[in-house]
């Protein structure tokens, strides 16, 4: 199949890793021209870590954007989830067919939705968009022409907002592991990151401040007053896809589906243990600002969202709207300038049944 991945971070440079062992022809396409610098004086991406070792070199490795799209069947795009409004503007702009498939890798918490909306806001019908709920590695670019891969999603939940089985059998083609659910609102609500960062990110935002991140994240972060909070909120996660029909695991063992929790852990209620001895994640430092993804990105991206999904449901969350409200006066910002708000979303004045009617509608 012919790919076009869009977005040189490290799930970029890993989902280019990944396609080009697995055959694909591969357009590797970033804005940034100094971000692709070394991987063009590379000729490719060099890998380590759970995908092997070597140098994946794909067809194209570009800043243009019509060429990176030219001829190719299928777009990922593994860019932070505050782009994906950008990005789809970008795509109707270059010229994207609508009947030609988008992956979102992550759709994050309602990538899909505001993928679309902004598709057609720029003067085109929306193409079918499959969002998976996580992004299929964990990666860390430790060099700037390569990747770490130290975890591959070994289940990753995903459902098409137009496009039906055809568009996720694509998408399972190209990723293994794919795992379809009933709609783009149980793989929102399957987003592990909306749960997993934004109580550790709050608590500890004075050792981040005054250590730069000097610490492990999900181990030195990782107390039982975080993993107490972390319960309350993925209770309320639950608690909002069950009102939208959907019966979903707890946080603990969905971690351990995408392989981020040790396959053997029992106690699937222990959040602190469980996450704290996942060997993925084990060495991943804490934010190293404010300005850290964890912020920008699992709070107006994350639990943002979620809090427009819950007041659709007619679901109290008074733990989402408690980290997002002190979220937003630690890093002094507003995050629904710029964030996913159920505008962006296409979903504003919705009903329940009506937002289930717009993500079932084939």
């Amino acid at each position: 199949m012919k790919v076009a991945v869009l977005g040189a971070g490290a799930g970029g440079a890993a989902s280019v890793a990944e396609l080009v062992q697995a055959g694909h022809d591969v357009h590797f396409w970033a804005r940034s021209a100094e971000t692709l610098a070394p991987h063009v004086k590379l000729g490719g991406v060099a890998y380590d870590g759970k995908l092997g070792e070597g140098v994946a070199r794909p067809s194209l490795i570009t800043t243009d954007l019509k060429a990176a799209i030219d001829g190719v069947d299928v777009a990922v795009v593994v860019l932070p989830t505050f782009s994906h409004g950008a990005i789809a503007r970008a795509l109707a702009d270059a010229g994207w067919p609508s009947d030609r498939l988008v992956i979102l890798n992550p759709g994050h918490t309602g990538g899909a939705l505001e993928f679309a909306e902004a598709f057609t806001k720029a003067g085109d019908v929306a193409p079918p968009v499959v969002e998976f709920s996580t992004l299929s590695y964990v990666a860390r670019k430790y060099r700037p022409d390569g990747v770490t891969v130290s975890g591959r999603a070994r289940e990753l939940k995903a459902a098409a907002l137009g496009g039906g089985k055809e568009a996720l059998d694509i998408a399972a083609a190209l990723y293994p592991g794919v795992k379809p659910v009933a709609d783009v609102i149980a793989s929102d609500l399957s987003n592990v990151n909306m749960i997993l960062h934004p109580p550790g990110a709050v608590l500890s935002a004075a050792w981040v401040e005054a250590t730069g991140g000097d610490f492990t994240f999900y181990v030195d972060a990782m107390t039982p007053g975080v993993a107490r909070v972390m319960r309350q909120l993925d209770d309320e996660r639950r608690a909002v896809a069950s009102a939208f029909g959907h019966a979903l695991p707890n946080l603990v063992e969905e971690m351990k589906l995408l392989g981020t929790v040790e396959a053997d852990v029992t106690d699937t209620d222990d959040f602190r243990a469980a996450i704290a001895g996942g060997e993925a994640n084990r060495k991943i430092r804490g934010p190293a600002s404010l300005e850290d993804r964890y912020y920008k990105e699992d709070f107006g991206h994350g639990l943002l969202p979620f809090l427009e999904f819950a007041a659709i449901a007619g679901i109290d969350t008074p733990v989402a709207r408690s980290l997002y409200g002190l979220a937003q006066i630690a890093v002094g910002t507003d995050y629904r300038k710029g964030g996913r708000t159920a505008e962006a979303m296409g979903i504003a004045g919705m009903s329940r049944d009506q937002l289930l009617d717009k993500v079932r509608t084939p």
